[in-house]
């Protein structure tokens, strides 16, 4: 759930295997059960949690599963109360890591991330010291298929409000991503559903402005476990950053 590349993103969930899935299926819950607690249980009326039942259903989360999370955090006064926290801060070679997370202990996760970055040769800075380097944009993946004409889909995406459309194509595979503002993502993800595309991925994204890339072996290895420990910990939920990796193109 991290990075610059979604078509890679894609790609891990496909192959994950039964214990990454169930790793991203509870960092879903925990952010539906937020969305839910804060705006109420029905879909129609929180846009919020709108969108997480659509990236639950885009990462093959079980229908039952979903319901039944909605259904214990509306009713659940007594249970953990998470906050948003967002951690800024550098990886090696100055490269720029945003790290979202969910938590009911901000003392334990900002130990966590302190310690992640110090390990593996970044560090942790203040809010805003590299946010600046990205856009927030929302971010739709259409997989390619002989079914899909390019040129409907770009006029369906930018009739319905986006702002940017590209192919990505490949010899054995492809994608279309869609660019839209944060504030239309659900508009026009839906609008294109209710036209019949199979969304691979419909999410906010931290768009870098530039990459950094990494030439020493050692940089590359600490760059590597650094996304991994925070991908790993519970109370992350996206990872951000700008490593110009030619392993995610």
């Amino acid at each position: 759930m991290s990075g610059h590349s979604k078509w890679s993103t894609i790609k891990r969930k496909k192959g994950a295997n039964d214990a990454q899935r169930a790793k991203i299926f509870t960092k879903i819950a925990r952010e539906m059960s937020v969305a839910a607690k804060a705006g109420g249980a029905d879909p129609e009326s929180n846009s919020k949690l709108k969108d997480i039942i659509a990236k639950a259903r885009a990462n093959n989360m079980p229908n039952d599963n979903i319901m039944r999370t909605i259904k214990k955090a509306a009713g659940d006064t007594d249970g953990a109360n998470y906050e948003e926290i967002v951690y800024e801060g550098y990886g090696p070679s100055g490269v720029a890591v945003i790290v979202e997370t969910l938590t009911d202990n901000r003392n334990r996760t900002a130990a966590d991330m302190r310690h992640y970055f110090d390990k593996y040769g970044g560090n942790m800075g203040q809010n805003g010291c590299v946010s600046f380097m990205f856009d927030k944009k929302g971010i739709i993946i259409v997989e390619a298929d002989g079914e899909i004409d390019e040129d409907t889909l770009m006029m369906d995406a930018l009739d319905a409000g986006a702002e940017d459309f590209a192919a990505n194509m490949s010899d054995d595979e492809g994608y279309y991503e869609i660019t839209t503002a944060p504030e239309v993502l659900s508009a026009v993800r839906t609008a294109l559903e209710e036209k019949q595309y199979k969304l691979s991925s419909a999410d906010t994204d931290m768009v870098p402005q530039t990459f950094t890339a990494l030439s020493s072996a050692d940089d590359i290895k600490n760059m590597n476990k650094l996304l991994e420990m925070m991908e790993d910990n519970d109370d992350v939920q996206n990872v951000y950053h700008n490593w110009e990796n030619p392993d995610q193109e």
